[in-house]
């Protein structure tokens, strides 16, 4: 995308210098407009399915059908009056939800959308998005620590000790995915998988698959694995002392999360933006009518509506977790991880490359 971008400058006589430092602000305002979009649409939709499958109404007064009760909720935030305790660590606590909130702005940017929209493409994009996202733990232990709180500081400890527990399985489920495609360059894992639904890496690994996704639940703390902010027993949890808009960074990263990690399991498993029937839609009705240039436009929208399917497929299938299933003891959870989920990714990887090496 760069090389695009800084040809397009030179046609119009600006120089390369000017696009070296302009290029970055280029996918940083693109996630950024892309993430806050995403999170508003994606409170809304939780909210309207779950009260679909509870028999309740949901939001229905702000807006037509209550349409634009989440951009009411960001405004009431935004003009919440920000308080902390006189003995709250004042750097620490300010610190804290912009730690938990921007690297997920990162891994948005190392997300291969379609073939050519990727903002970062890198060799080692896998294992960065990984780094990135164990760094979103340290925010929320800051934030439980230095509230001077002990339902926060409560909070903040079952984070961590539930990401160090369910990471590891995670990873190990990746690790299969990496073998397979023989890359950690996500664009080239996707490519790997051409071919169809039959090549997708969740037909040889999907003990896999199923790990990774139930371990990306527990990553972003959501139910039956939201023991950090359990509200019948911590009240909040680790953002129980936040308000105004250090909360909503919160409550932001936490979606903006759910999409990314939803995003990354359709990467690596389902074929990303790549057609389950091994070639596009597009191609097929105007390959031989449209003009090359236009055939590959459709080409792209398409990819983009798979890879956004999918997605979708996979909130809607957390979201209805959300509904039905209790919240976990912490004994239950630890054992679940270690007991059950660690063992299947080790067996998981140990077919997966019996496979790769036999075929």
């Amino acid at each position: 995308m760069y090389d695009l971008y800084a040809k397009t400058l030179n046609t119009i006589g600006i120089p390369e210098f000017f696009a070296q430092i302009s290029w970055p602000v280029i996918p940083f305002a693109f996630v950024a407009a892309l993430l806050v979009l995403v999170v508003i649409f994606l409170v809304l939709m939780e909210r309207k399915f779950l009260a679909w499958l509870t028999i309740r109404k949901g939001p229905n007064r702000v807006g037509p059908n209550g349409f634009l009760q989440t951009f009411a909720d960001a405004i009431k935030l935004l003009f919440k009056e920000d308080i902390m305790s006189k003995d709250t660590n004042k750097v620490l606590f300010t610190l804290a939800p912009i730690i938990a909130f921007v690297p997920v702005m990162v891994i948005y940017g190392l997300m291969p959308f379609t073939e050519h929209l990727v903002a970062i493409n890198l060799a080692v994009g896998l294992f960065l998005v990984f780094a990135l996202s164990s760094v979103t733990t340290v925010g929320i232990v800051l934030a439980g620590w230095s509230s001077n709180n002990k339902y926060s500081l409560l909070g903040g400890m079952r984070s961590a000790a539930q990401a160090i527990s369910y990471e590891i399985p995670l990873v190990v489920a990746v690790l299969s995915v990496a073998v397979l495609a023989g890359s950690l360059n996500l664009t080239e894992i996707v490519k790997a998988q051409e071919g169809g639904l039959f090549h997708w890496n969740i037909v040889p690994a999907f003990i896999g698959f199923v790990v990774l996704f139930i371990c990306s639940i527990a990553e972003v703390n959501r139910v039956p694995f939201d023991l950090p902010e359990a509200e019948s027993e911590l009240v909040s949890g680790y953002n129980t002392e936040y308000s105004g808009m250090k909360f909503a960074l919160f409550f932001l990263g936490e979606y903006a999360a759910l999409f990314i990690m939803s995003v990354l399991v359709a990467t690596l498993f389902l074929g990303g933006y790549l057609s389950p029937f091994g070639t596009y839609i597009s191609a097929f009705l105007f390959g031989n009518i449209l003009p090359a240039p236009l055939v590959d436009t459709f080409i792209h929208i398409e990819q983009g509506f798979w890879l956004v399917a999918k997605v979708y497929a996979l909130l809607y299938a957390i979201i209805w977790i959300r509904g039905t299933l209790p919240r976990l003891r912490a004994d239950q959870l630890m054992s679940f991880s270690w007991k059950l989920l660690l063992p299947l990714a080790f067996f998981n990887l140990l077919v997966v490359s019996i496979i790769k090496l036999v075929f």
